[in-house]
């Protein structure tokens, strides 16, 4: 009589070991100067002392990439939902006027893919190089019966730097001050469980390619989000923003409060939003006006608050790194919030 194993319950413990050899070579292109032992042990170490701060603070986010997922397995592409992983996770500590220093993942699935699983290891070390931290560690968790075959599930953790003098809280905004706005590159990873609700009603085929569009709808929603730690990073040492915004859930009527004082709303002129035919697209599906604007960017990723003296040096400086960047708008007195014009 065979004695149970872990194999047998689901668990092949071999193949996971294999495969962490193999994302190793993935992690170690991500290292960074202060990187002082990364994937392997029990823990990674950092030595933050190369920041070359008079008095650093760490800054920590941490975020998943949601029923984008769904999206990835329905298509079979599995290669950007870990670019999506890091940039939520890293615009968010971002905000702070922290610089990205490291970044952990967690994945855990049913049965492992070593496939599936490498490719979404190898979006996570694209966006980790897009944003200029060190992949150090990480988890790859085999959970029988509670993942279906074929499916998985990602969580990211980041942790940033920034002086203590220089960080960015929204303390200084006031009346007059500029909203400057950077283009999303579509829906980032926010609002597909209404997205897929609609992907089901309307009997959308995510394999077709709809008017307006150049590639399948399914393509176009996996189009990963857009990291703005370079282009932001580089503004902040030209201007000196008052607050910084990531536009995540909750669209730019949830977030970009998140950084005011109580005393002051956001004027934001929608008109001056890029257009982004997969928001139209959204529209037409049913979803109205006021819902858009509670659950998705609507085409802005990131909002920048500066004085209105550097307003027109802030959108030149952008631009000319290729940012779709634009005026959305400007702060006013008034009850906290935002006021759609």
């Amino acid at each position: 009589m065979c004695g149970l194993t872990y194999k047998s319950a689901g668990v092949d413990i071999e193949r996971a070991d294999e495969f962490k050899r193999r994302i190793a070579t993935l992690a170690k292109e991500t290292y960074t100067k202060g990187v002082v032992a990364g994937v392997g042990g029990f823990a990674a170490l950092f030595d933050h002392s190369i920041a070359r701060m008079k008095k650093p603070l760490l800054v920590s986010g941490t975020d998943g990439v949601g029923t984008k997922i769904k999206i990835a397995c329905a298509m079979g592409i599995h290669d950007t939902v870990g670019i999506d992983l890091v940039a939520m996770c890293a615009n968010d500590v971002l905000t702070t006027g922290a610089r990205p220093i490291f970044f952990l993942d967690y994945f855990a699935t049913g049965k492992l893919s070593e496939d599936i699983a490498f490719q979404v290891i190898k979006g996570i070390a694209e966006g980790c190089k897009e944003a200029m931290c060190a992949l150090i560690g990480g988890e790859t968790a085999q959970m029988p019966d509670v993942y279906q075959e074929g499916e998985y599930d990602l969580a990211g953790f980041c942790v940033g730097i920034v002086e203590k003098q220089k960080v960015i809280d929204g303390k200084r905004c006031k009346k007059g001050d500029v909203l400057i706005g950077l283009a999303s590159s579509g829906l980032h990873s926010n609002g597909f469980s209404l997205v897929r609700k609609l992907i089901h009603e309307k009997k959308l085929d995510l394999k077709k390619t709809y008017a307006d569009f150049d590639a399948p709808l399914g393509k176009v929603l996996l189009t990963p989000t857009k990291v703005y730690v370079k282009p932001i990073l580089s503004l902040i040492k030209k201007v000196n923003p008052h607050a910084m915004a990531h536009i995540t859930g909750g669209g730019i009527s949830s977030n970009l409060p998140r950084v005011l004082p109580k005393n002051l709303r956001a004027r934001v002129i929608i008109s001056r939003i890029p257009k982004n035919p997969l928001f139209d697209f959204i529209r037409q599906q049913g979803v109205e006006e006021d819902e858009m604007k509670k659950v998705f960017n609507l085409g802005v990723g990131f909002i920048v608050v500066v004085p209105s003296k550097s307003a027109d040096e802030a959108l030149k400086f952008l631009k000319a790194r290729g940012e779709k960047a634009f005026v959305l708008g400007e702060l006013e007195a008034g009850e906290w919030g935002v006021r759609w014009e």
